[in-house]
């Protein structure tokens, strides 16, 4: 059948299965949203305040759902908008497919109003990217674009199509659903090799990363932790592929990790890294990490093997096939006196706790959310102290219900990806922890979250400063605080209101519990965002921390 350029975009999404788009229309994509309209009853938009907004929702969509999130805006502008979304998604290797429009082909190349070289622009953060120049390409780009976003290691697609070309007339094929590539397989030599290495092992340790939660690897990974008996730490991306409470659990690795996870770094005869980069959040000091042990290093990204911390056996293969066949090459191991000297040491050194007093502290307002709104519930942040906290006192039950940008670190991420979040996931309660710093940055999609009737519970821990950069200031820059004691005016229970949210504020530790349990039946109950400001001290820190290119031994506990 004979179909427009838009309609065959639109209509190719639906056959691939696609069934929530977000964006932002503009003049050269009218002729997709025209399309759009016909098929509204099949494919939902979702429409942001901002492009950046709408990335960063089909990002959270795609880390809440483990689908690959769509998303649309128009050329110049619009397109160039949606960067900063794209690299947090490329960075964390996120499965996503961003469709521009761009200014017609004759108009390319001469400066034309809201013209850009979009696909130039992104091609250091896609996997791949794709200018259409005549319609009868547009439905096998789509199909390949969500193929490549999805395959192997995840990560974002661009598509850029000027705007005579969504006009043009093309012979429209359905295609059928398409099919993942094949995953690469694990050589038996390498696995051979890492059997031997651990039957060996003394003091075994996990580190579990992202890759464990995008390949839905945490039952494999949980299995093989049981049957070699090592304990695992995540890295802040890994975190919700271990329920919180699974006895050989030490949490988080790294900078901001626990002290027992980095004393195990340091200590442990093999780590085994799994769907994990060595960035230098968990390896602060590559040269010196995990000083005493020799690594494997599983990861279905062949670049990624050896990059940053040499390995002395490499396993390419997917998280999920990899730890299944190591398992099957070993018996079970037994290492008690490793495990038992760990949780001796976790007890003696746990995460700082604040003191009983009626003080707000940012620690038990993220511990206590957790009670309020159930372990099912999604958890989004932004970047800063809030972030860290969460990653050290949330806890977690099931994978991909924490969404963060862990990689790039983008503030501004927390409220675009909390909408994807509950867009994907009707059913689940969806809570978003921000700081002031980074609501200041989106809190213009809670408009978005108004009008689609979403319940989102927006907690802001308000300490009227910048606090991780303020953090880095006291300890490293002799406490030379430039440009992060903000102190803005921003009513956010008024705020809310204005939105047509509902807001309410908290300032003492014993308004916590109840006060979030009410705003997340509230949100509940209107079907609209509730808005919690909590009023923190701007001199509370993260600890413990770990100093840039520092060791477990420069680790600073507490102020």
């Amino acid at each position: 059948m004979q179909l427009t350029g838009a309609q065959i975009i639109v209509q190719a999404l639906i056959d691939q299965g696609v069934d929530t788009v977000f964006g932002y229309p503009g003049g050269s994509v009218l002729n997709i949203y025209d399309a759009l309209y016909d098929k509204r009853d099949q494919l939902r938009h979702i429409l942001t305040s901002h492009e950046q907004g709408a990335a960063h929702a089909a990002d959270g969509y795609a880390r809440s759902t483990g689908k690959t999130g769509v998303v649309i805006a128009t050329s110049g502008p619009g397109a160039t908008n949606l960067i900063t979304g794209i690299a947090t998604a490329y960075m964390d290797s996120i499965p996503m497919v961003a469709i521009t429009g761009n200014v017609a082909m004759d108009m390319l190349g001469r400066d034309s109003f809201q013209e850009i070289d979009i696909t130039g622009i992104t091609m250091p953060i896609t996997k791949h990217n794709y200018l259409v120049t005549d319609a009868a390409e547009l439905a096998g780009v789509i199909r390949e674009a969500l193929v490549i976003a999805h395959s192997g290691r995840p990560g974002p697609v661009l598509i850029d199509v000027p705007k005579d070309i969504t006009a043009q007339l093309a012979e429209y094929v359905p295609q059928p659903h398409y099919q993942l590539r094949e995953l690469p397989q694990p050589t038996v030599e390498s696995l051979k090799q890492a059997a031997a290495a651990i039957r060996s092992s003394k003091r075994p340790l996990i580190y579990a990363g992202g890759g464990v939660v995008a390949a839905g690897a945490s039952e494999e990974l949980l299995a093989f932790s049981r049957r070699v008996e090592a304990p695992i730490s995540c890295s802040s991306m890994g975190l919700s592929a271990v329920p919180f409470d699974y006895p050989l659990y030490l949490g988080m690795i790294g900078m901001h990790g626990t002290p027992v996870s980095n004393y195990a770094s340091v200590e442990c005869d093999l780590l085994i890294a799994v769907g994990s980069r060595f960035s230098d959040r968990v390896a602060c000091n590559r040269e010196k990490f995990a000083p005493g042990a020799r690594v494997i290093h599983i990861d279905i990204d062949a670049s990624e093997l050896s990059k940053n911390v040499t390995a002395d056996i490499s396993v390419r293969g997917d998280a999920k096939t990899a730890l299944r066949q190591l398992a099957e090459h070993l018996e079970e191991q037994h290492h008690d006196g490793w495990v038992r000297h760990l949780l001796e040491y976790r007890d003696q050194y746990p995460l700082p706790t604040p003191a009983s007093t009626a003080k707000l502290h940012p620690r038990d307002v993220i511990y206590a959310i957790r009670d309020a709104v159930g372990e099912d519930a999604i958890i989004c942040t932004d970047v800063g102290q809030h972030q860290m906290l969460t990653t050290q006192y949330y806890r977690f039950s099931r994978p991909r219900t924490f969404i963060s940008s862990c990689g790039l670190g983008t503030m501004g991420y927390g409220m675009g990806a909390a909408l994807g979040a509950q867009a994907g996931n009707p059913e689940k309660p969806v809570v978003l922890i921000t700081g002031d710093g980074s609501f200041h940055m989106n809190m213009n999609e809670l408009a978005c979250a108004v009008s689609e009737g979403f319940p989102i519970l927006v907690v802001v821990l308000n300490n009227s400063v910048l606090g991780m950069v303020r953090q880095w200031q006291k300890l490293f820059y002799g406490e030379r605080y430039s440009c992060t004691t903000i102190d803005r005016k921003t009513d956010f229970v008024k705020l809310a209101e204005a939105f047509g949210a509902l807001g309410c504020r908290i300032t003492e530790s014993r308004e916590i519990l109840p006060t979030l349990t009410a705003a997340a039946k509230a949100a509940r109950e209107h079907h609209c965002p509730v808005v919690v400001d909590c009023i923190t001290d701007r001199d509370e820190g993260v600890y413990p921390i770990i100093p840039p290119s520092g060791t477990s031994e420069d680790m600073i506990y507490c102020d």
